[in-house]
């Protein structure tokens, strides 16, 4: 099956970058080199091609419930423009996805919600790269389920979605919009309706760098004209994984997945995103796991000794006894040293506790280190 292609597809090409697979997608890797993007995110600004990101917009009467019912996070809480993470569990409390959800303006369609008094709320949450059609259809499935009127529309293939991150993103977009008044007050995890060289786009305080900036989605046709509107150094999926591995963030498919590496918020250490208060799938599951505690834990750690860390490496103790598996690991451009994530037993998870890291055969000193690895906005 051959790959899916964002809408700058040629433009990258044309601009010399180098592609790779990722999620069911060809998306630019690096445009000049991984150091080079990096440390224009970390010093000025780097903008990102996101477009293979899931884009899946929820609207109805019953929209509400539906997003609260199949998120762990608290929905009710967001007002329009406003947006959180969340984790999307199965009954088991096992993590399928992880995402954003963006309040939208309310629907006009119908003028009322399930209440009958008040326009009905609409939101809009990204799936990671290559779920979209899978979260579609477990919103769908779910909606009959429960016999919810609801509406839901995979926009994956309309609209594009790019980054714009670094110290000077904000002023990159003040820039950018055609109206900076609607945008300059914006605070994180806040988000707004802004126009860029005519064409109405979503645009948000939110990114996956550790930096302050933007995340921009716009329409699929005028996706060129919205890119060469920020004028930064354009920066592939190579930077974005050394950025957000500094910054201690989860890639999904490797720091967890269903199938090959089931885990729970709570082993990931994202609890803050788990409302337990709030009815969603898997949360019975959870609350147990809460009150239980768990056994491994997702640990950040730096090497002491020379060589590099590698997703699948094994972690062991001193004497050489395995312990976990490396799920992310890289040489942060930043720190210039090697770091990276793996689960743990729990007695092991306190930072300064030595380990070890089989790299390529070799036993290589380690030490659990506090993430996020930086100071991060």
């Amino acid at each position: 099956m051959s790959l899916r292609q964002p809408p700058l597809h040629a433009v990258h090409e044309e601009r010399g970058a180098t592609a790779t697979e990722f999620g069911g997608w060809e998306m630019p890797v690096e445009f000049d080199s991984i150091t080079t993007e990096h440390r224009a995110v970390r010093e000025s600004a780097g903008k990102f091609d996101v477009s293979h990101m899931g884009e899946l917009e929820v609207s109805g009467p019953d929209a509400r419930r539906l997003m609260q019912r199949l998120t762990s996070n608290d929905v009710t809480a967001l007002d329009v423009g406003d947006s959180q993470y969340a984790a999307i569990t199965d009954e088991d409390g096992v993590i399928i996805d992880d995402t954003v959800i963006y309040r939208l303006p309310n629907g006009r369609e119908d003028g009322g919600d399930s209440d009958g008094d008040l326009p009905h709320p609409r939101y809009l949450f990204i799936p990671n790269a290559g779920n979209d059609e899978a979260m579609a259809d477990r919103w769908r499935t779910h909606r009959e389920k429960w016999g919810l009127e609801a509406t839901i529309e995979n926009l994956t293939h309309e609209r594009a979605m790019f980054a714009i991150q670094g110290p000077e993103a904000r002023g990159l977009t003040i820039e950018a919009v055609d109206d900076p008044a609607a945008f300059r007050d914006l605070s994180r995890f806040e988000a707004t309706e802004c126009t860029v060289d005519g064409a109405g786009c979503w645009i948000a305080r939110t990114g996956y760098t550790g930096e302050d900036g933007v995340e921009v989605i716009a329409p699929w046709a005028d996706a060129e004209s919205v890119w060469e509107a920020f004028d930064c150094q354009p920066c592939g999926l190579g930077a974005r994984d050394t950025l957000r591995l500094e910054a201690g963030y989860l890639l999904a498919g490797q720091d967890f997945d269903r199938g090959e590496n089931p885990r729970n918020p709570y082993e990931c250490r994202i609890g803050f995103a788990v409302k337990l208060d709030t009815e969603f799938v898997g949360r019975d599951t959870l609350e147990a796991v809460k009150e239980e505690g768990v056994t491994e834990r997702l640990v950040g750690f730096r090497l002491v000794d020379r060589g590099i860390a590698r997703h699948g490496y094994e972690i062991t103790t001193r004497d050489g006894e395995p312990i976990g598996t490396v799920t992310s690991g890289t040489m942060s451009p930043t720190l210039e040293a090697a770091i990276g994530l793996g689960y743990v037993p729990i007695e092991y998870a306190d930072p300064g506790r030595s380990i070890r890291i089989d790299v390529r055969g070799r036993d290589k000193k380690a030490k659990v280190e506090t993430t996020p690895f930086i100071d991060t906005v």
